[in-house]
C-alpha cells in the first residue's frame, strides 16, 4: 500500500515584464495567471493520480493554485488550510526586489549579497534578518506526514500547495536532508511539483520526483 504526498508550489504572482519581489508571509499576493496552477491538476490527472485530500497554506496564491488544480482535475474537494505551511517571513527584505535584497545583505556589495542568497538556495542557510526556523519547518513536515497524511489518508494521494521557502525543507522526509541538498537544487519553480512516496513497511519517504515542470 503506497501513500503519496504531492507538494506543489503556487503559480505566478508577477506579470511578464514586472520586476519580481520577494513575497513572504506578509505579502499576500493573488495569482496573475491560471495556467501553471491548472497544469498541476492536468499533470496529476494525466497520470491517473486521484487525490483524497488537498491542503494549502492560507495565502491567496496557494489557495487559488490549489483550487485551480482541483478544478482542472474535474473533482470536488474542499481546500483545507494549514497555517504551518505559510511562507517564511523575509523580514526587512519582504516585498523587495532581488537587487535590493542583495544590496542589504551584502552591505552594498552585490556579489556578497548574491552569495548569501545562493547559500539559501543551495543549503537552506537562512540569511540574517529573515524569520525562519529550519528545524521547526522540518518538524512541521514530519508532523504533517504522520498526523495528517498517514493518519487519515494512508494508501492514498494527498496534495499540499505551499511556497518556495517552505517546500525546500520537505526533503527532510527522506531521512537525510543533507544528502538530498547535495544532490538537488532545492529552489522550486513556480508551479513546480515534488512527489514523495512511502510504502507500508518503509521507514522514510522516497522522493519520486523533484521540481517537476507540469
Amino acid at each position: 500500500m503506497r501513500t503519496r504526498i504531492i507538494v506543489a508550489r503556487h503559480g505566478n504572482t508577477f506579470k511578464n515584464g514586472e520586476t519580481p519581489r520577494r513575497a513572504g508571509a506578509k505579502t499576500d499576493l493573488p495569482l496573475v495567471e491560471s495556467v501553471k496552477a491548472e497544469n498541476i491538476g492536468k499533470y496529476l490527472k494525466s497520470r491517473d493520480i486521484v487525490l483524497s485530500t488537498v491542503y494549502a497554506s492560507p495565502l491567496r496564491r496557494t489557495v487559488e493554485t490549489a483550487d485551480l488544480a482541483v478544478n482542472a482535475m474535474h473533482i470536488s474537494l474542499k481546500i483545507l488550510k494549514l497555517d504551518e505551511f505559510t511562507e517564511i517571513d523575509y523580514g526587512p527584505d519582504e516585498n523587495k526586489t532581488e537587487e535590493e535584497v542583495y544590496a542589504r545583505l551584502g552591505n552594498g556589495d552585490r556579489n556578497k549579497g548574491k552569495a548569501i542568497i545562493d547559500a539559501w538556495n543551495r543549503e537552506a542557510k537562512v540569511p540574517d534578518g529573515w524569520i525562519a526556523e529550519p528545524e521547526k519547518i522540518m518538524k512541521n513536515w514530519y508532523d504533517f506526514a504522520v498526523n495528517k497524511v498517514l493518519r487519515y489518508d494512508r494508501g492514498r494521494n494527498v496534495l499540499i500547495v505551499s511556497s518556495n521557502g517552505i517546500i525546500r525543507f520537505a526533503p527532510c522526509l527522506t531521512g537525510n536532508f543533507e544528502k538530498f541538498i547535495q544532490e538537488h537544487d532545492i529552489k522550486i519553480n513556480t508551479g513546480g511539483i515534488c512527489i514523495f512516496e512511502k510504502d507500508e513497511n518503509d521507514r522514510f519517504w522516497t522522493c519520486a520526483g523533484w521540481n517537476i515542470k507540469p
